[in-house]
């Protein structure tokens, strides 16, 4: 399964970004996936996941509330909507697969991951 990010960019506090992370290989609409971030200086952390099968979703409570995690299967797609940006929302945003059927918050869970996009929000 090849993991393909996009739609980071610079906001300003407050603000809204849509991330896209397009899957394909085989059977790439059957896993679970997930966003991971990662701040300068700071270790990898868990965002949000969405289960496969029954879009079952899980969020850090860091996010709660402002982020928004979906999935479209025909386009073998997973969105993040990001809405009332923080500073600390600043980092390096990462989508991953699993093959397991629940929303996984471990890093270690995911077989897969894409490439990165910048996230930048400035206050």
């Amino acid at each position: 399964v090849q993991l393909q990010a996009s739609g980071g960019g610079l906001v300003q506090l407050g603000g809204s970004l849509r991330l896209s992370c397009a899957a394909s290989g085989r059977s790439a609409r059957s896993y679970s996936m997930g966003w991971f971030r990662q701040a300068p200086g700071k270790e990898r952390e868990f965002v949000t996941a969405i289960s496969y099968r029954d879009r079952r979703t899980y969020y850090a409570d860091s996010v709660k509330g402002r982020f928004t995690i979906s999935r479209d299967n025909a386009k073998s797609t997973v969105y993040l909507q990001m809405n009332s940006l923080k500073p600390e929302d600043t980092a390096v945003y990462y989508c991953a697969a699993t093959p397991w059927y629940q929303p996984e918050t471990g890093a270690s869970r995911y077989d897969y991951w894409g490439q990165g996009t910048q996230v930048t929000v400035s206050s």
